[in-house]
Order: structure tokens, then C-alpha cells, then sequence
């Protein structure tokens, strides 16, 4: 049988923490910027942990 192949979109997108962890970046930050106030905007450029609801799936994606 085959080896399973990550999903590589995703393993470029998130980075698992040393504590576990998945790291990735927040939604909304890419385009229709100049309706979104600059605190905002200075706000979704930060990175975020992965809901834990949508973490196994994330790790699913990455680390097969």
C-alpha cells in the first residue's frame, strides 16, 4: 500500500508549536483592505492558534 501524502497546501499554511500547538494565519486580511480600519488590519496580520475543534483535522492534513 502506499505511503499517505500530506496535504501540502496545508502544510504550508500551519506550523505545529513545540507544545503541540497548530499556528496559522488569521482570514480576512488580503484584499478589500480599505474598508477595515488600520487597528484591524494591524490585528489579522498577527499569527493565531488553530481552533481546537478544527485542530485534529488541521494535524490530519500535515503531519501523514
Amino acid at each position: 500500500m502506499p505511503k499517505m501524502k500530506s496535504n501540502r497546501g496545508a502544510f504550508k499554511r500551519f506550523k505545529v508549536t513545540a507544545s503541540g500547538k497548530i499556528k496559522g494565519q488569521r482570514a480576512y486580511a488580503s484584499h478589500i483592505l480599505t474598508k477595515k480600519s488600520t487597528k484591524r488590519k494591524r490585528k489579522l496580520h498577527q499569527p493565531v492558534y488553530v481552533f481546537p475543534g478544527d485542530a485534529s483535522r488541521v494535524r490530519k492534513m500535515i503531519l501523514q
